[in-house]
């Protein structure tokens, strides 16, 4: 996509309520996953997370919904392209910690690495700003290398892990939940 191009998208709040929300199709593909090890030893934790090859191509795919009841003060933004939705953005903010949450994130496979997302996770930058966020955080799986690379590259760090958040076997499914930050300035 040229920049001239990009220029023509633009941001669309949706409402909740509004009959025609989509559902979240996530697709993605993976060779790699971040390995989790945690070693106990006498007085101290040591935790390491390694990039490592699956030894084969993994597809993940999953669906979620805009306007969640768990999302405090939820707002939802469209990427719109020739009148075309190309991405989305839920935020929601946190007021017990004063961070801003991103819950979904999504740019149609055609229009990644075309700065959609860039675009998109500007704007929430901005919104956490103006809201007088400390930070903006996010979630993801230890296999989604390509979306942890794009957050890597956007300025988030790794700030947290849960090694039991989808099930008891995370860790030998190759998917713990990776939290990252972005200290808003």
């Amino acid at each position: 996509m040229r920049h001239d191009v990009l220029e023509k998208v633009r941001l669309v709040e949706l409402r909740k309520g509004n009959a025609s929300l989509p559902i979240l199709k996530y697709k993605y593909e993976t060779s790699e996953y971040y390995d989790l090890r945690i070693l106990r030893e006498s007085k101290s934790w040591k935790i390491e997370l390694a990039l490592k090859p699956l030894g084969k191509i993994l597809e993940k795919s999953s669906e979620s919904k805009l306007f969640q009841a768990y999302i405090e003060e939820p707002r939802v933004f469209a990427a719109e392209l020739n009148g075309e939705q190309v991405g989305w953005i839920e935020l929601g903010y946190e007021k017990w910690n004063n961070r801003m949450r991103v819950w979904e994130f999504l740019v149609k496979e055609e229009f990644r690495r075309k700065h959609v997302g860039t675009l998109m996770m500007n704007h929430a930058v901005k919104l956490a700003k103006e809201k007088g966020a400390r930070m903006l955080v996010l979630e993801t799986q230890s296999c989604d290398v390509p979306a942890i690379g794009f957050y890597l590259n956007f300025g988030f760090e790794l700030i947290g892990f849960d090694a039991a958040a989808y099930s008891n076997e995370d860790i030998t499914k190759k998917e713990i939940r990776l939290e990252f930050g972005l200290k808003i300035p």
